[in-house]
């Protein structure tokens, strides 16, 4: 990590679904390495507090609430960050969303919804900075994967197929980009203490009749680290690849995970 605390002074940052969990803590790491933030989310009202945290904390943050699966909105939300922040120097795309289900009972509706999500979000967001950052010759786009990217996992046929996109994604954009100044990543956290492993916990208590506990000890007993990864642990990683030292890192799969895939 570069020694300078403020390296990203300057720069304007997007973070999706960052009103809580990993795209929070990305949104606090960029904000303390300088950089202009704004934050997008659904809960407009969560969002907004997060938004005041940060800026009570010195950081220059802003808040616009989005749905990125609705294509007219991120367009309009994109436009209002470039109007009243400045050209966007980094993406990341955050936002998403997990439902465990068996392929028998997986409806097409659930399907759609969590593709729309976790894959064609990243693509619609991508979009709208992808040509002001090629035009400058400069940029960064992080795309928040998972070891759902790199493996599978019973019953989240869905979620798997979304995030092995995300990957595929990010590798093709990377190639794409590579001559132009812009570096495409993905990171890839494995289970993390957040709102979406306690859903899994739930989902285990139900199927298993396991107590709360019981479900969580079951879950970290696959990490070899022996411990949930901290929203904090995935924001240093993506603030790395923000870094100005990491320019020559681009298409790369970075699992931020215990040691769970390797």
């Amino acid at each position: 990590m570069p020694t300078a605390e403020n390296y990203l002074e300057g720069h304007h940052a997007v973070v999706t679904g960052a009103s809580r969990g990993i795209g929070a803590a990305v949104a606090a790491e960029l904000s303390r390495r300088g950089a202009r933030v704004t934050i997008m989310a659904r809960d407009a009202a969560r969002l907004d507090k997060h938004a005041a945290r940060l800026r009570a904390d010195g950081g220059d943050v802003r808040a616009i609430a989005c749905d990125v699966t609705d294509e007219t909105a991120v367009r309009d939300a994109f436009a209002r960050a470039v109007a009243d922040r400045g050209p966007v120097q980094i993406l990341v795309n955050n936002a998403g969303a997990a439902e465990a289900a068996k392929l028998s009972d997986l409806t097409r509706a659930l399907w759609d919804e969590l593709l729309a999500v976790n894959l064609t979000a990243t693509f619609t967001c991508t979009k709208q900075v992808i040509p002001g950052m090629i035009a400058s010759r400069s940029g960064r786009v992080i795309n928040m994967a998972s070891t759902a990217g790199l493996r599978g996992f019973k019953n989240m046929t869905a979620y798997c197929a979304a995030k092995h996109g995300v990957v595929g994604f990010t590798r093709a954009l990377a190639m794409e980009t590579a001559k132009h100044g812009v570096t495409v990543n993905a990171v890839c956290p494995g289970w993390t203490d957040t709102d979406m492993t306690d859903h899994a916990v739930d989902n285990v208590v139900r199927a298993l009749n396991k107590s709360p506990d019981e479900a969580r000890a079951m879950i970290i007993s696959t990490i070899p680290r022996g411990q949930l990864t901290s929203p904090e642990d995935v924001a240093r990683a993506v603030a790395w690849l923000c870094a100005p030292d990491t320019a020559a890192v681009t298409g790369i799969v970075l699992p931020v995970a215990g040691g769970e895939v390797q």
